[in-house]
């Protein structure tokens, strides 16, 4: 079992360096804003990586339910910068438009009893929508841990900044068990945004200190700290102070939250073939009966998404190929017009599932921009270089493009409150609809976040 002891003692330090950093700039000593002395000290500031823009640092303090909102659209969460917006009290129960979908569509407040709600498909046995779906944490770094396992079987499938400039996957599973997927990796903020929006279970290997306080609370993680250390109340503060700071309740799904590193078989496993930390899996149908036996086998209330078999009218133009780049990687979508499907190529190699020897493959591939904004956790750190943790605002609405049938589709996603999932809207303000199947999101930093010479979206 991986245990975060070993840590508090260096990031405690590490936060003492911090602090030490942040008075002297109060102080006119050291500036912050210059970047030489950030690079210097990886301090919490600035966009997730390179760009040029200067982005507000946020505590990560979790959104309530009447939760305060900055003008940067990020609910519960003050920035340190002291020139930020000022904030203003807004309620998660603003109203929200009510959509009229167009004939033949699926959803997006209602679907058949034998219908995906997350895919928009038939299912041949309507009893496996009788559970909750699951946020599983798959691995995407280093090259080698592709091709990953179970890909192809997902639903739904985020791929999003962690740090350091990789990406890692958050794949929903809800239709589909497979018994290998993976590798499991930890968890990040976003999964705390994913999870509830999902109503689903999290399967991942673990988390930094910071963000498991943000999913089991932090008395749950200061009591695993600190069970084997004889000066207790040391270590408490130790823990306290270690970012997140102070009291953080539990998160609503902290008992549906299954830390991989705590289970084993067959729940579980490592393939001993496969180098550590790179070979854990789960098993999603041992999983799922798990999670029945404690009492989370509801069938959930999804909504959200909405469907629509006919190409929609009104697009943007060709959408045959569509290129993401991230700082480590490059991911290319091509449309296929015999299955009406997008490969995916990942720098240049196609991309497959472990499980089936077949190229991953989506009917929709979606390029969500979302503020990325970097907070007091620590994910990682190695002398007096720093990894700060990333919060990635899905909420309250942002820009995307849709590409479903080869075409491309301007529009903005809509995300009103903690419990409520993506709803895709057209530039006009209209449902924009995804094809029955598959959909990847490629989560990509607001368009000023970018640095233009490691980071852009392309199509044609």
């Amino acid at each position: 079992m991986r245990s975060h002891q070993p840590l508090i003692a260096r990031i405690g330090r590490l936060m003492s360096v911090l602090m030490a950093l942040i008075m002297l700039t109060a102080c006119g000593i050291a500036n912050a804003s210059n970047p030489q002395e950030q690079q210097a000290m990886p301090t919490p500031g600035g966009p997730i990586i390179g760009g040029d823009t200067q982005v507000p640092v946020i505590d990560a303090t979790p959104a309530s339910h009447e939760s305060e909102v900055a003008e940067t659209g990020v609910p519960g969460l003050t920035p340190f910068d002291t020139s930020a917006a000022t904030a203003t009290t807004v309620s998660t129960a603003t109203a929200v438009p009510i959509f009229v979908p167009v004939d033949g569509a699926i959803g997006p407040y209602s679907y058949p009893a034998d219908v995906n709600p997350l895919t928009g498909l038939p299912v041949s046995d309507a009893r496996v929508l009788n559970r909750l779906p699951i946020v599983v944490k798959i691995s995407n770094s280093p090259p080698l841990v592709r091709p990953q396992s179970g890909l192809n079987e997902a639903d739904l499938v985020f791929e999003h900044y962690t740090e350091v400039g990789v990406t890692r996957f958050s794949a929903i599973f809800y239709a589909n068990a497979p018994t290998r997927v993976g590798s499991i990796r930890s968890a990040r903020l976003i999964d705390y945004e994913l999870t509830p929006m999902y109503q689903a279970l999290l399967a991942f290997a673990g988390g930094s200190i910071g963000v498991e306080k943000r999913i089991f609370g932090s008395q749950a993680v200061k009591a695993g700290l600190c069970a084997d250390r004889e000066d207790k109340d040391q270590c408490g503060a130790e823990s306290d102070i270690i970012g997140p700071s102070g009291l953080i309740p539990p998160s609503e799904f902290a008992e549906r939250a299954y830390k991989g590193v705590l289970y084993g078989p067959p729940y579980y496993y490592r393939d001993e073939k496969i180098p550590v930390p790179h070979n854990l899996f789960v098993d999603l149908q041992a999983l799922w009966g798990l999670a029945a036996k404690e009492g989370f086998a509801q069938k959930p209330n999804l909504q959200g998404l909405a469907f629509l078999p006919e190409t929609p009218p009104n697009d943007n133009g060709s959408g045959i190929f569509l290129q993401v780049r991230y700082a480590t990687e490059k991911v290319d979508w091509y449309y296929n017009f015999a299955d009406k499907l997008y490969y995916r190529s990942s720098d240049e190699v196609k991309h497959y599932d472990a499980n089936t020897n077949q190229q991953v493959r989506a009917a929709n591939v979606v390029v969500l921009y979302a503020g990325h904004y970097l907070t007091d956790i620590v994910e990682s750190g190695w002398g007096e270089n720093v990894n700060w943790s990333a919060q990635i605002t899905l909420w309250p609405e942002g820009d995307l493009i849709l590409f479903r049938d080869g075409k491309r589709y301007e529009g903005r996603w809509l995300r009103p409150s903690r419990g409520a999932a993506l709803t895709f809207l057209s530039k006009t303000g209209e449902l924009l609809y995804l094809k029955p199947g598959t959909t990847w999101i490629q989560v990509v930093p607001l368009r000023e976040q970018m640095n233009p010479n490691i980071e852009w979206v392309k199509f044609f």
